[in-house]
């Protein structure tokens, strides 16, 4: 069956997954909140099958409300009566053991044409095991071949050459065993097609342990507005970063940088545990605002009056989904050259990749300079996003890769 007769043929998707919102954090979960709602419009039964006890270990609260869904999704949401007892034992052997029974009778139920993975680090690579239809897993992190699931080595650099033993240690996490036997194996085995959202995580995964496994390239997208927003009024120039606030994400790098450098301000949407940390280390500097965490509306407005989104990772992303955001506002990004960022870049031209700080404001004083150049790399960024990176062709993509599956 080809991917247009998908589009006309209703069917059944499970989707299979740790986080999913509201019990959830990052951009992966929303990137499965999209696809899930965007099968479902297109007359598609989805399924979602989700581990709330993961988050709740995690977070230690519970979530805000959750979004609507269409009503041809169903959300299944696991718990287990031990609590968090059960994705720590998941965790340290790779099998669901407390949420076994749940999750097979789940997929029992659903019935699916296709069961598609995503994030399955606290339900287990077992879980891989339990379904009978054809089988979709996506990367949308480094998990399969790090323990410490973002290439993240000891706390403090990417990881260019894995120890994994001892980064866990150094990490503070028990190590997991059970990844020197032949669990892993057997549930890849599994896996009729690989899914990497940049051409630079499959890299990553070919080269690091699954060579030889069916992999496809298809990167997230965003809804494409119909019109462009309305810019945030701000008496100031400024660049936004938007994201979780963890080390990892570069916020740190950039509080100096702001500090000492008076054209523009930087305001930051977002929230997470590493906040308090960059709070301090802004604080006294009024040019330097911190947002928290703010819904969909406010963050469009936000990017569409910023002069560029400000993308300073230090870590291997997977892809940098807050970019097409800003694509999506007619808003440029610069973007650290380190992991998949550079890809859109280069695939867009709507924007500029650094290395040093000194390229970096290089190119901030080129965009507040130069008005017309950012208003061109935002319009490069917003129609590549229509041809590319919105809901239609992703699920073009998305059909095309279906229908090639073992039946």
């Amino acid at each position: 069956m080809n991917g247009e007769a998908w589009v006309a043929t209703p069917r059944r998707f499970a989707m299979v997954t740790t986080f999913y919102p509201p019990y959830s954090f990052g951009g992966d979960a929303t990137y499965l909140y999209r696809l899930v709602n965007a099968l479902a419009a297109d007359g598609h039964q989805v399924e979602v099958i989700h581990c709330a006890d993961s988050y709740r270990l995690l977070a230690r609260r519970e979530p805000p409300p959750g979004p609507p869904h269409h009503p041809n999704v169903r959300v299944r949401t696991l718990r287990s009566p031990f609590g968090p007892l059960s994705p720590l034992l998941t965790q340290q052997t790779g099998h669901p053991w407390l949420k076994r029974g749940p999750l097979r009778e789940a997929l029992v139920e659903a019935k699916p044409d296709v069961i598609h993975f995503h994030n399955t680090s606290l339900i287990g690579p077992a879980a891989l095991l339990l379904g009978d239809a054809p089988t979709l897993y996506t990367t949308h992190e480094h998990w399969l071949i790090c323990p410490m699931h973002v290439l993240w080595k000891n706390g403090r650099e990417p990881c260019e050459r894995p120890s994994c033993l001892a980064c866990q240690i150094r990490g503070k996490r028990p190590p997991q065993l059970w990844r020197y036997g032949g669990l892993l194996k057997r549930a890849l085995d599994r896996v009729d097609r690989f899914l990497a959202p940049s051409r630079f995580t499959m890299r990553m995964h070919l080269e690091r342990g699954l060579a030889g496994r069916p992999f496809e390239h298809l990167p997230y997208f965003v809804p494409m507005p119909e019109s462009l927003p309305e810019p945030s009024p701000a008496a100031r120039p400024y660049f936004l970063f938007v994201g979780r606030l963890e080390r990892i994400k570069g916020l740190q790098t950039l509080i100096p940088l702001f500090r000492r450098w008076g054209r523009a301000d930087l305001l930051v949407a977002g929230d997470g545990e590493y906040g308090d940390v960059l709070r301090r280390q802004a604080a006294g500097c009024e040019r330097i605002r911190f947002l928290g965490r703010l819904d969909h509306e406010t963050l469009a407005r936000l990017y569409r009056g910023a002069t560029a989104l400000i993308v300073p990772s230090v870590c291997y992303e997977v892809f940098g989904i807050v970019i097409l955001e800003a694509f999506a506002a007619g808003t440029p990004a610069i973007v650290r050259d380190l992991g998949a960022l550079p890809e859109v870049i280069a695939e867009s031209e709507g924007g500029f990749v650094y290395r040093r700080e000194a390229e970096l404001v290089e190119v901030m004083e080129r965009l507040l300079d130069d008005r017309a150049l950012r208003d061109q790399l935002g319009e490069n960024g917003r129609s590549t996003l229509l041809r590319r990176w919105t809901t239609q062709p992703h699920l073009a993509q998305y059909y095309a890769i279906v229908a090639g599956l073992p039946t």
